[in-house]
């Protein structure tokens, strides 16, 4: 364990804290604020975040662009590695992870969007909730300054905005 301010913290808090500054990277940029890391043997491989608005990409969610900024790592690094993100995989993100076999995933937070976590379960993906409030509270702050982004990309990816 760490020690941040005086207080110890676990390995997945101090990978989330990176998670969260890629997130926040993502905003400065005029982006979605959700950012991942890619961590195999308690270091970190690769970091990414959202980057639908600024390359104007359909697919570079914050886990894909993570894990394409990895490289082509061999498929028994990708088996030994965790993905953090700061926000709950969507379908097609919970797909590369099932692709390439990622062991473990642990989530910022899951009440803004909730993928399919259960299907990732059921395949035998370990998945950590930890409920982080700045998490959610990022990306709730950039869903009320800006709806009709939000709401159109949830609509494109098929997620109700009611």
């Amino acid at each position: 364990m760490a020690i941040n301010g005086g207080f110890r913290i676990s390995e997945d808090h101090k990978f989330m804290i990176e998670a969260i500054k890629e997130a926040k990277k993502s905003l400065d940029e005029g982006g979605i604020p959700i950012g991942a890391v890619l961590v195999e043997d308690g270091e970190i491989v690769a970091r990414g975040h959202n980057r639908l608005i600024q390359d104007d990409s359909s697919i570079l969610h914050g886990e894909l662009n993570c894990i394409q900024n990895a490289g082509r790592l061999k498929g028994a690094d990708y088996q030994k590695s965790t993905l953090y993100t700061t926000l709950s995989p969507c379908t097609m993100c919970s797909g590369a992870v099932l692709l390439y076999n990622i062991p473990r995933v642990v989530i910022g937070e899951n009440t803004t969007l909730k993928g399919p976590e259960k299907l990732l379960k059921d395949k035998g993906v370990e998945v950590v909730i930890m409920g982080i409030d700045e998490c959610r509270e990022i990306l709730e702050k950039y869903i009320e300054e800006n709806p009709e982004i939000w709401d159109a990309e949830l609509e494109r990816v098929g997620y109700s905005t009611g």
